[in-house]
């Protein structure tokens, strides 16, 4: 069986790391688990401390732990401690011993993705078997690529045998915020239900709320979802990056530059600040190749 199923002993632990619950899964009552799940679970409550900033920590509680699984664990987490590098060589020397390994997959996927090696984590993550974090992920990074028909078809053949699945109906929200048009209505459903339910409101679902009502034109809502997200974690990097995008939307210049530079301080390499670099750099190569006229 599967652990993640709707019948499956991980189901609550797995839908709440999805959720951003991360105190949750650290939280989980691990004893009564059946031998083959322990490790899957022991993963998750590794991924749950590093999303919560304690990359340091995972490196050292996993310390003593063997095999692929922690591995891939120990470099996601020097990858989210910034060392880049020595992630990016454990992931390699993974790749040609333990390929098939799920959360090889899954870690190593998002790393070579970071690095912009596209082709290489699709490879790696299309060798999974009926892995939903890993068709959410293709589905993200086909997003990236700007190819929306392949997201589309990736969430659209998952939803046929994963009806019910929390990771479907995230991965479907994020190609319908892409998507637009009726389909923004949908995804906002999903999100918020997520939000403002008690027993599965986190930062993340907040943030994504709130993005899903900038996507429908409702500032006011949005700026009250990420409020409350800011208000619950103040250092949360991506409620600190929409809240850039939405002061600048709704012009109030002074919170979009504290917002701004507060983006910088905490990480420098954000993709918001990457863009917004590259942007302004065209810019000035544009504005350069003309010259005002001055007439006499």
């Amino acid at each position: 069986m599967d652990p993640f199923s709707a019948e499956g002993e991980l189901l609550t632990v797995h839908n709440a790391f999805h959720q951003g619950q991360y105190q949750a899964v650290l939280d989980f009552d691990t004893s009564s688990l059946s031998q083959s799940n322990v490790v899957p679970a022991r993963v998750l409550k590794l991924r749950a401390q590093i999303a919560t900033g304690d990359a340091q920590g995972a490196i050292s509680n996993s310390q003593k732990e063997k095999g692929p699984d922690f591995t891939a664990v120990k470099a996601f987490a020097q990858y989210s401690s910034g060392d880049n590098g020595g992630a990016t060589k454990q992931v390699e020397q993974l790749l040609e011993s333990a390929s098939e390994n799920a959360t090889v997959q899954i870690l190593g996927g998002i790393i070579l993705q970071a690095n912009g090696r596209t082709e290489e984590a699709l490879s790696l993550l299309s060798k999974h078997q009926g892995n939903l974090e890993a068709i959410a992920l293709i589905t993200q990074i086909h997003l990236q690529q700007n190819r929306t028909d392949l997201a589309l078809k990736e969430v659209s053949a998952a939803r046929k045998w994963a009806q019910d699945s929390l990771l479907v109906n995230i991965a479907e929200s994020w190609v319908g915020m892409r998507v637009g048009g009726d389909s923004y209505q949908s995804a906002f459903y999903v999100f918020e239900e997520m939000a403002q339910t008690p027993s599965s409101t986190s930062s993340k679902s907040l943030i994504s709320q709130a993005v899903s009502e900038l996507h429908l034109g409702r500032l006011p809502e949005a700026e009250a979802a990420l409020n409350q997200a800011l208000q619950n974690e103040p250092k949360d990097i991506e409620a600190i990056a929409n809240a850039v995008v939405l002061a600048t939307l709704m012009g109030k210049s002074t919170e979009q530059q504290q917002y701004l530079e507060e983006l910088k301080t905490r990480q420098a390499d954000h993709a918001l600040l990457t863009d917004l670099e590259e942007k302004s750099s065209l810019f000035d190569q544009a504005a350069g190749k003309y010259s005002a006229k001055v007439s006499s």
